[in-house]
């Protein structure tokens, strides 16, 4: 994979992220792996200049910006017809993902809702119309395990998210990177930019003192049995804003 390559995958799978909960939508992979083939990597001309990454036609529903194109079908299998449509055009890469989400909005794509397996995912959309090519699905899942986009499927419940100070303080440290690459990151992560921002400021400005305990004072707590076990106890340390991992180390040596 270039580089070129990785920087298409990570911008796309950042905006997909960003917008898939808001649509019930569980699986990035098929989605990213869609992008890569319809748009080429992002170097068609519909992608590039139109931020069109799907080959979203407009159809009788769309009131935005169009473009008029060449675009090939595949009515009879293995048979290819060359005609003529109007697509949908967009202002940005965040816009264009986006918008393959109000697209798939449509009743006809109610059965893609929920669905956590990535093939599955694919045939849903693939009967329901989405593609022409009679070897859609294993174009999209042949170009999913290449690129092992299946990485980007995790959920949040696999790695609960840590206290809005946590995150702060890691900001502080430079774990998330400055300015508009900060906030894509953050978002994509599930946080809310803005308020991990204004968490950031009262720290640095010394208008918030903390009131979190030190690490070594919870992991007495969690010996004593204060914070549970397992995975509700990381759960619960990670809401009230505690490191897991550093405490729980602590709890190793101590006992």
């Amino acid at each position: 994979m270039t580089t070129e390559q990785k920087n298409f995958i990570e911008s796309i799978a950042n905006a997909v992220k960003k917008h898939m909960g808001n649509y019930q939508i569980k699986v990035a992979s098929p989605i990213i792996a869609q992008a890569i083939i319809e748009s080429g990597w992002g170097k068609s001309q519909l992608s590039a200049k139109y931020h069109n990454y799907f080959g979203l036609k407009c159809g009788s529903s769309w009131k935005g910006a169009s473009v008029n194109m060449n675009t090939q079908e595949e009515y009879k299998p293995g048979v290819l017809t060359q005609i003529s449509d109007n697509f949908r055009a967009f202002g940005s890469l965040d816009e264009g993902v986006k918008g393959y989400f109000d697209f798939i909005s449509y009743s006809r794509y109610a059965n893609l809702k929920g669905v956590t397996d990535p093939e599955q995912y694919v045939q849903n959309i693939k009967a329901d119309g989405y593609a022409t090519s009679s070897t859609y699905v294993n174009t999209i899942m042949n170009c999913i395990r290449t690129y092992n986009l299946t990485a980007y499927d995790a959920t949040e419940a696999a790695e609960p998210k840590k206290g809005e100070e946590v995150i702060a303080r890691e900001v502080i440290a430079g774990k998330w990177g400055n300015g508009e690459a900060r906030k894509a990151n953050l978002t994509a992560a599930g946080y809310d930019y803005s308020s991990i921002q204004e968490k950031v400021n009262q720290i640095l400005s010394g208008s918030q003192a903390s009131n979190l305990k030190s690490n070594e004072e919870i992991a007495r707590e969690i010996i004593a049995g204060k914070w549970g076990n397992g995975q509700d106890r990381k759960n619960r340390l990670s809401s009230a804003g505690y490191d897991y991992a550093a405490i729980q180390k602590i709890v190793n040596t101590l006992l």
